[in-house]
């Protein structure tokens, strides 16, 4: 795999630049992140790859295979299962709970995350793009400090990934600041969304 051979620092020097650029930017838009009209709860669980997102401290040894698994437990409750492929080759992950607050507007815990263990509180998992089919979607929180690029399947066309990013730059994110999640069976590389 291409993206194996520059090991750690390779990965290191992506998530530093970005993550520089990202201090200094200035947001595309002043307005929280908006959710869709309507989310389909029962269409929406079940698992996603994770194709792209903003470089965060607590994602920076997963290198490959980013997948959340979504289990619905009652009518405002979900089961969230996240998981990914470390430097080192192993897997890793952790389960939590997303709180529906209205909807495609969620609270999103996990329990001794410092900040993040509470079910209750405000929405931090905004689904602000979601395919008329359910194939892929864009999440993050109002800010867009986070940003998720998610996927039914791992690979997706060249068309695919243009759509994508039209889609989250309208969505007034920076997709040069926004980092590929490599996938066993689609892109193998860690690189700015932009240069897709």
């Amino acid at each position: 795999m291409r993206w194996s051979r520059h090991g750690g620092r390779g990965l290191a020097a992506a998530f530093i630049a970005a993550a520089g650029a990202f201090l200094f930017a200035t947001p595309a838009a002043a307005a929280p992140l908006a959710p869709v009209p309507q989310l389909d709860v029962n269409r929406y669980v079940g698992q996603w790859y994770q194709l792209a997102a903003n470089p965060a401290p607590y994602n920076i040894d997963c290198v490959r295979d980013t997948i959340a698994f979504y289990t619905l437990l009652d009518e405002r409750n979900v089961r969230v299962e996240n998981s990914c492929t470390t430097i080192t080759g192993d897997r890793r992950g952790i389960v939590g709970n997303a709180r529906v607050n209205e909807t495609a507007s969620l609270h999103v815990a996990f329990p001794g995350v410092p900040f993040q263990d509470s079910l209750d509180g405000p929405s931090n998992y905004i689904v602000t793009y979601l395919a008329d089919d359910y194939s892929w979607a864009l999440v993050g929180d109002p800010t867009r400090i986070s940003g998720f690029v998610l996927s039914r399947s791992p690979v997706v066309s060249a068309d695919a990934w243009r759509e994508i990013r039209g889609v989250v730059e309208a969505s007034g994110y920076n997709s040069c600041l926004m980092l590929t999640s490599p996938t066993t069976e689609g892109l193998q590389e860690i690189r700015p969304l932009c240069t897709v």
